[in-house]
């Protein structure tokens, strides 16, 4: 039994494009950091920019970083499953 070729050009965490992905990167991680880099000065209050990060990071950093590589990835991989061997080539151009 032989399955059909199957391709996927975005993952589960990509966005649409590289420089979109950068910005929801730089929101994230700079949400993240300003909510404790203000701690001293705010006080609690500044907890508050954390939950924007994690969600500009869908969850969390590593997941920011999975996306970003298969953003970068989109449309240049291409996955092939034929009886039960997958086979990751290079999409033709």
């Amino acid at each position: 039994m032989t399955a059909e070729p199957t391709t996927r050009a975005r993952g589960g965490f990509a966005s649409a494009s590289v420089p979109r992905h950068l910005a929801r990167g730089a929101l994230g991680f700079g949400a993240l950091a300003g909510s404790l880099a203000l701690l001293p000065l705010v006080g609690p209050a500044s907890l508050l920019l954390a939950p924007v990060g994690l969600v500009a990071l869908r969850g969390c950093p590593m997941c920011w970083a999975i996306g970003l590589a298969e953003t970068v990835s989109a449309g240049r991989l291409r996955r092939s499953c034929t009886d039960g061997r997958c086979e990751l080539t290079r999409a033709k151009a």
